[in-house]
């Protein structure tokens, strides 16, 4: 049995326009391509991670030398580790004493601004009021107002108020300080949070004030958590604030770092200087070794949501 082949159609045969396909790009070259650009970026965090580890390292390694082998062998490792350094810093230099300073001011100027400043993003974020575009521009203008241009209004404020060259005074300046980036980052934190939690409380009878402390304010932990490092790094490194504020017997540790280094001409005393100036980072390095998952979580939060 034979089939039947379809008779060509009568008539000029006419040239049907052909598709042109534009050559693929070959794989191997897009792997080439991407693999050159990833040793590139990970050269240069390479060598951004090398030059930021680098004089970490040196410091703390210096910081258990003497002062002979500060200048001999300054790239060589200690012979032995001078802990004697340290002790003296933290006695003979008052290091102790600016610690603990500083400790008292950043603790309690964080707490305040953490609990002021997400008080006024939660209202600013959730409730809608006459003039609620105005506050938030207006710390948002904060942010931008240079601290530089308040020092002798501030001097003069705390004078008269009988807190200058005292801590509560400093911990007050700090909140100030501290509130208008606060405030403008949580904002934005709130916003992203679900609203249909809290009218499921209000529903149930909770106040306002309930929901915001057992409710909104443990949701935003990511949030907290990042804003507050960033203002533990900026209060804990303040030096202008408390050289204006604090030129009295008690001093802060970045006050302290600078008397100690000051006075090097005349004592010579590199190692204790450098044992200081570890004691000063470690508190800042181990915030964020710890909490650098917190941070990366509460900067994203945003834009995953």
């Amino acid at each position: 049995m034979k089939t039947t082949e379809t008779p060509p159609p009568a008539g000029p045969v006419e040239d049907h326009p052909r598709v042109t396909k534009t050559p693929a790009v070959p794989q191997q070259a897009k792997s080439s391509e991407g693999g050159v650009l990833n040793v590139f970026s990970h050269g240069v965090l390479i060598l951004w991670a090398i030059m930021v580890v680098m004089p970490l390292l040196w410091a703390v390694m210096t910081s258990f030398k003497d002062d002979a082998s500060i200048f001999s062998s300054p790239w060589s490792l200690p012979d032995k580790l001078h802990f004697d350094n340290w002790s003296r810093a933290w006695s003979e230099a008052h290091m102790s004493e600016y610690f603990a300073n500083t400790l008292i001011v950043v603790g309690f100027s964080l707490v305040g601004t953490l609990v002021l400043g997400s008080m006024a993003a939660y209202v600013l974020a959730r409730f809608e009021f006459p003039g609620n575009r105005f506050i938030y521009y207006l710390f948002v203008g904060g942010m931008s107002f240079p601290v530089m241009l308040a020092l002798v209004p501030l001097f003069y404020v705390l004078n008269n108020m009988r807190l200058l060259n005292t801590l509560p005074g400093l911990i007050l300046v700090y909140i100030a300080y501290s509130l208008p980036f606060t405030v403008f980052f949580l904002t934005s934190f709130f916003r992203t949070l679900p609203s249909s939690i809290a009218e499921a409380a209000f529903v149930d009878g909770a106040s306002h004030t309930r929901t915001f402390f057992q409710i909104m304010l443990p949701m935003a932990k990511p949030g907290l958590i990042s804003v507050g490092i960033f203002n533990f790094l900026g209060q804990w490194n303040q030096y202008m604030l408390p050289t204006v504020l604090m030129n009295g017997d008690r001093k802060v540790l970045a006050q302290g770092l600078v008397e100690l280094a000051t006075s090097q001409g005349y004592k010579g005393d590199w190692s204790g200087l450098f044992a200081g100036l570890v004691m000063a980072m470690l508190p800042v390095l181990a915030a964020y070794i710890i909490f650098q998952r917190q941070v990366v979580q509460g900067l994203t939060a945003g834009a995953l949501k």
